[in-house]
């Protein structure tokens, strides 16, 4: 088996590039990354010519035996991989077609007229979606190509030196990591920590990444709140920080794939309180893990945060359960192990 794996550019910002990079180490069959679309600060239209033609030669010239190709459930991603599917499979290639984002708009228009996806990507010869719910959506539309589930991954350098210990959690740090858009949940977590901190004036709240509603945010957190920090973009040493010197993670997300940031922060022992989106219902345990709140309603994330405030043995079972499951689980080298699996078996 030889693999040709089409990904965004590595140094780009996004879940993909970061997929990828963290498995880049831990390949054991040969593979190659074929970068796709938008670098150099140009948009990936102005590539898109250029990486047909160096795919068709990569298929022609190269020994791959399977193309992996890694699209999002958007207008242009699913046209623009069609493409490429077209052209692998003129080549005799085994294709797999890796799902990571999934937009509900666009599944929503998929619903009402499926024939168009249908025809161009029933050709697949498997597929791999990051929940049960994205896998049901493909089997409603007609899909009868086999479909396997996987995960994101943690990087293994992450949690370099870092080694679980309990917490007393006289001041409780809350964390949002994400980027700062309504659909996250940013202003459901800014009210939840408006309930807590009225009640435990010792808890505050860290909120790190960017987005189109920083501005506002930062406005609304100067005028209601105390003790709000912004770290802004995190990575490496300071994405480390971020996590270990919080004491729970709160993500009140509208939708997601499988969020990576819920992994990551299971592996630094802190517990989770969400929604039941995307893949996380496909293994969280409610209780064991923190909680998955069914509403959007603040205070019903503040009653799930509070006992954990206030549960000091709860508190470190959780932290030490969520610890252990992540690194069994979830890091880069047991993932890609997965993967290279999955498609061995088509």
């Amino acid at each position: 088996m030889k693999v040709i794996v089409n990904i965004p550019h590595l140094k780009l910002q996004g879940g993909v590039s970061s997929h990828y990079k963290g498995l880049k180490p831990f390949w054991s069959v040969p593979k190659d990354y074929n970068v796709i679309g938008k670098r150099y600060g140009l948009p990936g239209i102005v590539f898109l010519p250029y990486d047909y033609v160096k795919f068709v030669l990569l298929c022609l010239f190269k020994e791959y035996t399977h193309v992996l190709l890694n699209p999002s459930l958007g207008k242009n991603a699913i046209k623009r991989d069609a493409i490429f599917l077209k052209i692998a499979k003129l080549f005799g290639k085994k294709v797999v077609v890796f799902f990571h984002g999934w937009s509900p708009d666009m599944v929503q228009k998929i619903n009402k007229q499926p024939n168009a996806f249908l025809s161009a990507y029933n050709k697949v010869d498997k597929f791999i979606v990051l929940a049960k719910s994205i896998k049901s959506d493909l089997v409603e539309w007609g899909i009868s190509k086999p479909i396997a589930l996987s995960t994101t991954k943690i990087n293994e350098e992450l949690l370099e030196g870092f080694k679980w210990q309990a917490k007393s959690n006289e001041a409780f740090q809350l964390l949002f990591l994400s980027r700062i858009e309504t659909y996250k949940g940013i202003y459901e977590a800014l009210k939840t920590y408006q309930i807590l901190k009225a009640q435990y004036p010792n808890c505050s709240l860290t909120i790190a990444g960017d987005g189109s509603q920083l501005y506002n945010v930062k406005n609304y957190a100067k005028e209601h709140l105390k003790d709000v920090s912004f770290l802004g973009h995190v990575s490496n040493d300071k994405l480390k920080f971020a996590f270990k010197n919080a004491d729970m993670y709160l993500l009140p997300s509208y939708s997601e794939g499988m969020p990576t940031t819920v992994l990551e922060a299971m592996a630094f022992g802190l517990p989770i309180v969400s929604r039941p989106v995307g893949g996380l219902v496909d293994f969280f345990e409610n209780d064991k893990m923190g909680y998955l709140v069914e509403s959007l309603e603040p205070q019903d994330f503040a009653d799930a945060i509070l006992k954990f405030m206030e549960e000091h043995d709860k508190y470190n079972a959780v932290s030490y359960y969520n610890h252990t499951y992540a690194k069994q689980h979830f890091m880069a080298s047991k993932v890609v192990k997965q993967l290279e699996k999955i498609i061995a078996d088509v």
